[in-house]
């Protein structure tokens, strides 16, 4: 599974109703083989996501390839990978509040 492979699964990955209500934007700014730049939207009860970073996020996340995958596979700590600077988040509190929807957890 790629980066994008991820990013673009989440629609179909997260059940609407625990996004009922809920508004936000997170720009996750991926570096290394694989990465890319990419517009996460939760608005309505549903995830859109969109190459690119667009409109003003309320969280971006900035890290490797390797970081990010790790964390989604179960083979590197999120609060490991924060406290030693290979994620970098502009919102911690934003992305904590999301983090078990998307799988980060």
């Amino acid at each position: 599974m790629t980066v994008s492979d991820f990013l673009k699964s989440l629609p179909s990955k997260v059940k609407p109703e625990l996004l009922e209500g809920i508004e936000t934007i997170f720009h996750f700014d991926i570096d290394g083989d694989g990465g890319g730049q990419y517009t996460v939207y939760v608005a309505n009860g549903r995830i859109t996501v969109d190459q690119g970073l667009c409109d003003e996020p309320k969280c971006a996340i900035k890290t490797s390839t390797d970081t990010l995958m790790g964390i989604v596979n179960k083979e590197i700590n999120p609060m490991m990978a924060v406290m030693t600077g290979k994620i970098k988040i502009s919102n911690p509190g934003e992305l904590i509040k999301y983090a078990k929807i998307f799988g980060l957890m």
